[in-house]
């Protein structure tokens, strides 16, 4: 029995993470790769046998997964953590610079238990040559394989120590017997998440879903990212809901508490006026 338990700690805590990059770019690969041998306190698996797992089960976007996508990945492939990353050179104009290059990667750590997107990367370098802005890119590996390390280790213990969720009712669906008398919970102002500057600079069109857990009195209980997109938008998103005051669910005129999905889709601003390609 002893043993039993020891076994069930180590493998509850093991981390096992896979890197992919799903674009087949050059320098995703080449940042993929340096990402994978800067990574020594956590087992990385191999990258052939991640990919072809992950295949088997993508996305229509890696880098707007729901959270049942993502934990669909992470059983496929069998590990505890995921990476998606892309990387790439570009050539910007700015009013301050004629003409430059830049090179960016995004790198986005999943958790395959939840999965929950626990940190979303954006690092960039400026040159005036492509390589030379890919090469100074490339210096932010390694401590970004710091922080990848760490979260992985302290997301499990985390997510362990997490109390179960709450049993909810949701609204029915249109035409059953329990949508009768229903009203569903709606905001008394409707606030439009800003489109971040960061995404509208990268071109990001996105989908972002959040769970609401509502009280009978209207008041936010809880909030959880469903389908997750970076750049900022998961928190543009949690601010926006919870600006908001809600008048709660009701069934034939009584009040209840209620747990229910929004979704906000984002796409790029006409113009970009900071730094145009």
């Amino acid at each position: 029995m002893f043993a039993a338990v020891l076994f069930f700690a180590a493998s509850a805590t093991a981390q096992r993470i896979a890197i992919i990059a799903p674009d087949n770019a050059t320098e995703s690969a080449v940042f993929a790769e340096k990402l994978t041998d800067a990574i020594k306190g956590v087992d990385v698996i191999d990258g052939e046998m991640a990919r072809a797992a992950f295949d088997a089960v993508a996305p229509e976007n890696a880098f707007n997964m729901t959270r049942t996508e993502a934990r669909r990945v992470g059983s496929a492939i069998g590990c505890s953590h995921f990476v998606v990353l892309r990387s790439a050179v570009q050539r910007r104009t700015s009013f301050e610079k004629k003409e430059y290059y830049e090179a960016y990667a995004v790198v986005f750590l999943v958790s395959s238990r939840t999965g929950r997107l626990l940190l979303p990367f954006l690092r960039y370098a400026e040159s005036s040559s492509s390589k030379e802005a890919f090469k100074t890119l490339l210096t932010e590996v390694s401590a970004m394989a710091k922080e990848i390390e760490a979260e992985a280790k302290s997301s499990v213990r985390r997510e362990l120590a997490e109390p179960p969720q709450p049993a909810m009712e949701e609204p029915p669906d249109e035409g059953t017997p329990a949508a009768r008398g229903f009203r569903a919970p709606v905001p008394y102002r409707r606030i439009r998440p800003e489109y971040t500057r960061t995404a509208n600079l990268y071109d990001v069109a996105a989908t972002v879903e959040i769970t609401v857990d509502l009280d009978e009195k209207g008041k936010i209980l809880r909030t959880e990212i469903e389908r997750w997109a970076g750049f900022g938008l998961e928190a543009s998103v949690e601010t926006a809901v919870r600006s908001m005051n809600w008048r709660p669910a009701e069934r034939s005129g009584k009040q209840m508490p209620m747990r229910f999905l929004l979704r906000y889709n984002f796409t790029k601003l006409p113009r970009d006026t900071d730094r145009e390609q």
